[in-house]
C-alpha cells in the first residue's frame, strides 16, 4: 500500500527560491513567448481554417475511411513526428508505430498522420569519429526538422517518438514552437538486460591494456548492445526518458518498460487515447513552466543523470521563454541527495533500477519530502499527484494501475532519502581563473574529487591516447583537452578517454580531465571538468594552459584554477583554432554556420536563440 500522500511535506524553501528566481529573470521573454502562443491558438479543429485546396492536398493520399473521419471536422486529428531509424537500437521499434497509432485513433474516431521525420544519429557509433562533431547541432536540426513537420497546421495534438541523446531535446525544441498544440511523447522503453555493465566496463579497460584482443572486446559490446531498446545504462538516453516522465510529458510508469511486450503495447495505446483527450486543453508550451523545468532539473541530480542536459535543459528551457543558469543546477545540487545508483554511478541497470521500485518511486520519495513540486501540469491532467505515483500492470489483459511500493525492493540501487548514497546531488558547477565547469562526482571517489597536478595539453583525444599507448601517461596528471567547444569543432564527447584514464587511475596515479568538450551521460569515477567556457576558441584561458602548469581542481571547495600569476596567464596568446581546410569530411563543412552561430555552452551551447 502506498504511503499517504497528505503527509507531503511543503515544498522546500531552495526549490522555491530557483524557481521564483528563474521566473523573475525570465518574465519578460516568457511573456513574449506566451503572447506569440496567444497569437497562434485558433478555435476547434486546425484544419477548419484551411482553404479547400489546403484541405485536399492535406489529406490527398488517405484511404477513404480516413478521409470521412477528417471531413467531419468534429474529431482531432494527430500529427506524429518521428526519429525513426533502424540503426539506433532505440529507435528501431519505432518502425510500426505510425500504422499503430492510426488504427488506435480510428479506434477512438480519430485519425492520425505523419507530420514529419527527424534525423537521428547515435552517439555510441560516432565516439572518436569524425560524425561526433555533428551530435550536438544535430539537436538543433531535429528542433528545425520538427517546426517543419508541424507548419502546414492541420494537426490538433501532437505525438513525438523520440528516445536518444540529442532527439528528444530537439523533438522538445521544435514543439515549443507549436506549444499551442497540446503534445506528449510516446517512449519505446529501454532493451532487456545483457552483459552486466562492471563486467563491460572491465572488458573495455582490458582492451586499452592490451590484455585482450579486439575479437574479445567485440563479443563483450554485442553481449552488452543486443537487441531492440535504449541501451541499458544510464546516460543521456535514459536521462531523456526520465525527464520527460517527471516533467509530465509521458504516462505515468510508461518510461522504462521493454519493447515489444504487451503492456508495452497497452501503454502505446493509452497513450494515443490521452492525446486525443488533451486535444483542446493545455498546449505544450501553456503546460510546462519554470516548475516542470525545476522538477527536471531535481528528478537529474537525484538520480545521477547525464552531464549533457546542464546543456540541453537550458536550451530547452529557452524554447518556453525561460533562462535556466548553471547556477540553478548547483544550487538545488546542495539540497537534492541521490538516490539512485545506476550505471555508470553504481553497478545496476535501467531494468534493475524499475524493477526496484523506478522512476515513480522516487517521484513518490521526494515529494514527500517536498522536493518536487506537486502543483504542475501533466498530460494526465494538474498534479504529480496520484498519477505518477502508480505504475502500469495488466490485469487480466487489459491496463490498470496500482501504487508503486512504499519502499525500494533493492537498497543497493534505490534509498529512502533518509539514508541516500549521498546528501547532495551528483553534479556540481566549478569556478575559477579557468572559467565555468560542470562536473559530475557521483561516480567518483571522495578521495578522487580533489587533485592538484602539472597539466598535459593536447588538443584531441588521439593524441592523449597516443601518449598512453608510449606509456608517457604513468604519472599524476591533468589532462587538458581543449580546442573541443561548440564554436572549434561543435563539442564532441569524448567518452573514448574513459577507459584510458580509470586505467591509469586503477594503477595508483592520480588524474582528472579538464575539457572544453562533453564527456557525456557515461561519465565515470575519473574527475573530469567538462564544458569549460569560455571555451579555448573563443578566448578562455582553457587556451593558454601549457604542459607543465598546475592544475588544481577542487570538487569541495568548487573551484577550477590553473596556479600561473594573473599576468603571466595574460601575457600568452590567445588560443588559434587550427585552421581547417574548405572541405572537411564526413560533411562538416555544412555545419560551419553552426559553428560560427553557436552559443557558448552555459547558454545551451544552441545555434536558434543567439541573434
Amino acid at each position: 500500500m502506498a504511503r499517504n500522500m497528505n503527509l507531503c511535506a511543503p515544498t522546500h524553501p531552495k526549490l522555491m527560491e530557483v524557481t521564483e528566481r528563474i521566473e523573475h529573470r525570465s518574465c519578460d521573454l516568457r511573456q513574449d513567448y506566451l503572447d506569440m502562443l496567444k497569437r497562434s491558438r485558433r478555435p476547434g479543429n486546425y484544419r477548419q481554417h484551411h482553404s479547400c485546396a489546403n484541405y485536399a492536398h492535406a489529406f490527398a493520399a488517405l484511404p477513404s475511411a480516413e478521409k470521412n473521419i477528417i471531413i467531419s471536422d468534429t474529431t482531432p486529428h494527430l500529427g506524429i513526428v518521428s526519429a525513426y531509424n533502424d540503426m539506433l537500437s532505440a529507435h528501431q521499434p519505432y518502425e510500426h508505430y505510425p500504422n499503430l497509432i492510426r488504427q488506435w485513433a480510428q479506434h477512438y474516431h480519430a485519425s492520425a498522420q505523419v507530420a514529419g521525420g527527424v534525423p537521428a544519429m547515435c552517439d555510441g557509433v560516432t565516439q572518436g569519429e569524425e560524425g561526433m562533431e555533428l551530435s550536438l547541432f544535430s539537436r538543433d536540426v531535429i528542433a528545425l526538422a520538427t517546426t517543419i513537420a508541424l507548419s502546414h497546421n492541420v494537426y490538433d495534438s501532437v505525438i513525438g517518438l523520440g528516445i536518444c541523446d540529442k532527439i528528444v531535446p530537439g523533438l522538445f525544441m521544435g514543439l515549443a514552437q507549436w506549444g499551442h498544440l497540446p503534445a506528449l511523447f510516446m517512449p519505446a522503453g529501454p532493451m532487456t538486460s545483457g552483459l552486466a555493465n562492471p563486467e563491460k566496463a572491465k572488458i573495455r579497460q582490458q582492451f586499452v591494456e592490451g590484455k585482450i584482443g579486439r575479437l574479445e572486446l567485440l563479443q563483450a559490446e554485442q553481449a552488452a548492445y543486443h537487441g531492440p531498446g535504449t541501451c541499458t545504462f544510464y546516460g543521456t538516453a535514459n536521462s531523456n526518458q526520465m525527464l520527460m516522465e517527471i516533467m509530465g510529458l509521458h504516462l505515468p510508469g510508461s518510461t522504462f518498460v521493454n519493447p515489444n511486450t504487451p503492456l508495452r503495447t497497452a501503454l502505446n495505446q493509452a497513450t494515443v487515447k490521452r492525446a486525443i483527450d488533451n486535444a483542446q486543453g493545455l498546449g505544450f508550451g501553456q503546460m510546462l513552466n519554470a516548475k516542470s523545468l525545476v522538477n527536471g532539473i531535481v528528478g537529474l541530480l537525484a538520480t545521477g543523470g547525464s552531464t549533457n542536459h546542464t546543456l540541453h535543459l537550458v536550451a530547452m528551457a529557452r524554447s518556453l521563454g525561460y533562462q535556466l543558469d548553471w547556477s540553478d543546477f548547483a544550487d538545488l545540487s546542495q539540497v537534492i541527495p541521490l538516490i539512485a545508483r545506476i550505471y555508470p554511478n553504481g553497478s545496476a541497470d535501467i531494468n534493475q533500477f524499475q524493477a526496484a521500485g523506478g522512476l515513480n518511486w522516487v517521484i513518490q520519495e521526494l515529494l514527500l519530502h517536498g522536493l518536487l513540486h506537486q502543483s504542475v501540469n501533466t498530460v494526465m491532467g494538474h498534479g504529480l499527484s496520484p498519477h505518477y505515483l502508480q505504475e502500469p500492470w495488466l490485469e487480466n489483459g487489459q491496463l490498470a494501475w496500482r501504487p508503486v511500493p512504499d519502499q525500494p525492493l533493492d537498497l543497493s540501487i534505490l534509498r529512502s532519502l533518509d539514508s541516500a548514497f549521498s546528501a547532495h546531488g551528483g553534479l556540481q558547477v566549478l569556478q575559477g581563473n579557468l572559467g565555468q565547469a560542470i562536473i559530475k562526482t557521483s561516480a567518483v571517489a571522495p578521495s578522487q574529487q580533489a587533485i592538484r597536478a602539472p597539466a598535459i595539453v593536447v588538443d584531441d583525444q588521439k593524441q592523449l591516447s597516443l601518449l598512453f599507448d608510449q606509456q608517457a601517461l604513468n604519472r599524476d596528471f591533468v589532462a587538458v583537452v581543449r580546442g573541443q567547444g561548440p564554436k572549434a569543432n561543435g563539442m564532441p564527447e569524448l567518452h573514448k578517454l574513459t577507459p584510458l584514464l580509470s586505467s591509469l587511475q586503477d594503477r595508483g596515479y592520480r588524474v582528472a580531465l579538464v575539457t572544453d568538450g562533453r564527456m557525456s551521460g557515461a561519465s565515470g569515477k575519473v574527475p573530469a571538468a567538462i564544458h569549460v567556457c569560455p571555451e579555448a576558441s573563443a578566448g578562455g584561458n582553457l587556451g593558454k594552459v601549457r604542459d607543465g602548469d598546475i592544475i588544481d581542481l577542487d570538487c569541495l571547495n568548487r573551484t577550477l584554477n590553473v596556479l600561473v600569476p594573473e599576468t603571466d596567464l595574460q601575457s600568452r596568446p590567445a588560443y588559434q583554432t587550427p585552421t581547417a581546410p574548405t572541405f572537411l569530411t564526413s560533411g562538416r563543412s555544412f555545419f560551419g554556420i553552426f559553428r560560427g552561430a553557436v552559443g557558448p555552452a552555459n547558454e545551451g551551447a544552441c545555434t536558434l536563440f543567439n541573434h
